[in-house]
């Protein structure tokens, strides 16, 4: 309220008149007197004197309007800031993600449409990034996790068949396929507990009625690969995340592999503000064929 009174303040006095006031505050010159009188009724100052034609300061007008140009330039310098962030002409996308296989094209086509906009990628398990996601600490995750949370709204971004990763030395390599029950044989490389990837193995090894065998944990997918390349072990992963690299050995598993799929999740309550708006455009541009959903 004290908004209004200082604003109507601030054209009165640059006006010299109330009815232009009124004209260029868009109001009448009645709601422009009664403001300026409640102003100085709420303070029981005069702010004005008034003459036949015009008006002009008092001591305490005079002294008040310096404070007042600096409240309007902060609200000019608040509207511009606020216009510029609803143009993303500047701000930061925070994503999160288990890895940057599946939402590194996106990212790469809303840094074209917006280069001003600072875009940071986090990694982290599903469960992490959920999590971060809830805490308002990212805008956007990427998980395997098919949450069931009336607050998240999730595009399916992938489905992807699971394989064998194997050292182009290991036993596995030139097999053409290898059965589910054969990872018994393997020292797995698998992720910690919280990871999709690995609950998706612990559950096609219970099919076949095993347990996880000798296995050893490791926090990352990339540093899986970097073990794999040191012949430390095998590895069940989705297939479109695999680097090209002579040192590793895709096998196909011969039965219906155990398939992963890959979501982007957003708070449902921003997903239509401006910034996370633009992404979801580019994360859909790129999937047509694959529909908002609300979890």
């Amino acid at each position: 309220m004290l908004g209004d009174l200082l604003t109507t303040f601030f054209e009165v006095a640059r006006q010299g008149s109330i009815t232009t006031a009124a004209r260029q505050l868009g109001v009448s010159q009645p709601t422009v007197t009664a403001r300026i009188r409640q102003l100085e009724d709420a303070y029981g100052v005069e702010l004005f004197y008034r003459r036949a034609s015009r008006v002009d300061l008092s001591d305490v007008g005079v002294a008040l309007m310096p404070v007042v140009e600096q409240l309007m330039q902060q609200e000019s310098n608040a509207d511009y800031l606020l216009r510029n962030a609803g143009n993303l002409r500047f701000g930061n996308l925070r994503i999160g993600a288990t890895g940057p296989y599946y939402i590194l094209r996106s990212v790469a086509a809303f840094r074209q449409r917006f280069p001003a906009v600072e875009v940071s990628i986090e990694i982290g398990n599903s469960q992490q990034m959920i999590e971060a996601l809830l805490e308002y600490r990212i805008d956007a995750a990427v998980s395997s996790h098919a949450v069931e949370d009336g607050r998240l709204a999730r595009i399916r971004l992938a489905s992807d068949p699971m394989v064998l990763v194997v050292h182009a030395e290991h036993p596995f390599a030139r097999l053409p396929h290898v059965d589910i029950a054969r990872l018994a044989e393997c020292h797995l490389l698998v992720r910690e507990h919280g990871s999709m990837t690995r609950q998706a193995t612990e559950a096609a090894l219970s099919a076949c009625g095993q347990e996880l065998p000798r296995h050893m944990v490791i926090g990352s997918r990339e540093a899986i690969y970097e073990a794999i390349r040191q012949n430390l072990g095998a590895s069940v992963v989705p297939a479109g995340e695999v680097p090209r690299d002579p040192t590793l050995r895709i096998v196909p598993f011969a039965q219906r592999p155990p398939v992963l799929h890959e979501y982007l999740y957003c708070l449902e309550s921003r997903r239509h503000t401006r910034l996370v708006g633009a992404f979801l455009e580019c994360v859909e541009a790129l999937a047509p064929d694959q529909r908002a959903q609300a979890a």
